[in-house]
C-alpha cells in the first residue's frame, strides 16, 4: 500500500512538471484566444505571427536567465602582476635556473587559408620561441603543415584546438597560449610574467574586458590558460548545456566570450595581466597605434605612456611588421647598454629561433 502511494506521488509530481511546461508554452495561445475576433481574423494573421514570435523570444530569454542564474556568483575583478626585479635577484642561481626551466609554453595559433601571409610570418618569427607551436587550420592548406579542424567557425575551432592540445600535451606543457595570426608575442616576457604563478591552479589571463556582466580575455591580445584551467575546461566541454559546441540560435557570442562563459561554469574567472607597475602587458593594438595614442596623451613621455617594458603581445600587425618587431626585439642592440636580466629563458632544444 505504501509503495502504491509513493508511485502515485511520483506520478503526480511528474504530471505537475509536465503541466507547468504545457501551461508555460500554451500561454501565447491563451493570450490570442482572449483577443477580440477582429484581431485573429484572417486579415490579422500577420500581426498574430509577429506577437507570437515576440512572446516566444521573451520566453526563451526568461528561461535562459533562469538557467544561468543558478551558477552566477559575484566576482571581484582580479589583476595578476609580473614579479619585481628584486624578487628574482633574491633567488639563488640554482633556483633561477630551475624556475626558468619549469615554465613550458605550448602555443596554439588559429588560422584560415585567407591568413597565409600572417601564417608564414608567425611561422618564421615569434612562434619559434614557444617550447612547441602548432597551427590549427579551418581546412587543409598544402603549403604549410597544420592540424586540420574541418570548420571555419571560430568558437568550434577554439574548442577543438583546446581539446586536442589537452589530449596530446597535458603531460608535456603547463601553460597554453592561444593567439590569432595577426598577434605578435614575446614568449620570454610571457614566461617571466608566469614566474610566480602556479600552473596547478586554474589561471585564465590576458587583456580582460567586460561585456555586460561577463568578464573575458580579449582573444586579439592572446589567451593564457594553465594546465589546470585546461583540464577543467575540457571537463565542462562534456556538458553541452553549460558549454555548447555551437553558438546560440538567437544570440551568437564571439569565441573569446564563449570561452569565458564555459570557464565561468567551472568557477574560473578572467584575470588581467599587468607588469609590476600595473601596466597592461597583453595589447590588442599594434605598437605603432599605441605610440600614436601616447603622443597625444603623454606628449612629454611618449614611450612611458605607450607600453610596458615587459609587454607580451601586440595585435593587428601586418606580416611585414612582424619581421620589423622581430628585428627590434631580438636583433637590434645599443652597444654598451645591458639590461643585466637576472633570468635567462633558453630556447627549446633543437629550435631554429633567434
Amino acid at each position: 500500500e505504501r509503495e502504491k502511494t509513493r508511485k502515485e506521488g511520483r506520478r503526480g509530481q511528474g504530471g505537475g512538471r509536465e503541466a507547468e511546461r504545457v501551461r508555460l508554452f500554451a500561454a501565447p495561445q491563451q493570450l490570442f484566444r482572449s483577443l477580440p475576433g477582429t484581431m485573429i481574423s484572417e486579415s490579422g494573421s500577420f500581426v498574430k505571427g509577429l506577437m507570437l514570435g515576440g512572446v516566444f523570444c521573451v520566453l526563451v530569454t526568461l528561461l535562459g536567465h533562469i538557467k544561468m542564474g543558478h551558477t552566477t556568483k559575484p566576482h571581484e575583478h582580479r589583476h595578476l602582476q609580473a614579479p619585481k626585479k628584486e624578487d628574482v635577484l633574491n633567488l639563488s642561481n640554482d633556483e633561477r635556473l630551475e624556475l626558468s626551466q619549469s615554465i613550458r609554453v605550448y602555443c596554439i595559433i588559429l588560422v584560415k587559408p585567407k591568413d597565409l601571409g600572417h601564417w608564414a610570418a608567425v611561422k618564421d618569427t615569434w612562434s619559434k620561441h614557444c617550447d612547441k607551436a602548432e597551427f590549427y587550420s579551418s581546412e587543409n592548406v598544402k603549403v604549410f603543415n597544420s592540424i586540420v579542424l574541418d570548420t571555419d567557425d571560430m568558437w568550434t575551432m577554439m574548442r577543438k584546438a583546446y581539446q586536442l592540445a589537452y589530449e596530446n600535451y597535458k603531460d608535456d606543457y603547463n601553460w597554453f597560449f592561444l593567439a590569432h595570426p595577426s598577434t605578435f608575442a614575446i614568449i620570454e616576457n610571457l614566461k617571466y610574467f608566469l614566474l610566480k604563478q602556479d600552473a596547478s591552479q586554474p589561471f585564465y589571463t590576458g587583456r580582460t574586458e567586460t561585456s555586460g556582466d561577463l568578464e573575458y580575455v580579449n582573444g586579439d591580445g592572446g589567451i593564457v590558460l594553465s594546465i589546470e584551467s585546461l583540464r577543467q575546461l575540457n571537463k565542462v566541454f562534456e556538458n553541452p548545456d553549460k558549454c555548447p559546441e555551437q553558438g546560440g540560435m538567437i544570440w551568437k557570442l564571439s569565441a573569446d566570450k564563449q570561452l569565458a562563459v564555459c570557464l565561468k561554469y567551472s568557477g574560473i574567472h578572467a584575470e588581467n595581466a599587468e607588469d609590476s607597475g600595473k601596466k597592461d602587458i597583453f595589447n590588442t593594438k599594434p605598437v605603432g597605434t599605441l605610440i600614436k595614442e601616447a603622443m597625444s596623451s603623454h606628449a612629454q613621455e611618449v614611450l612611458e605612456g605607450c607600453c610596458s617594458d615587459m609587454a607580451v603581445t601586440f595585435s593587428g600587425l601586418a606580416p611585414n611588421h612582424m619581421h620589423v618587431m622581430m628585428y627590434g626585439v631580438y636583433r637590434l642592440r645599443a652597444y654598451g647598454h645591458s639590461f643585466k636580466d637576472a633570468l635567462v629563458f633558453l630556447p627549446p632544444p633543437g629550435s631554429d629561433n633567434d
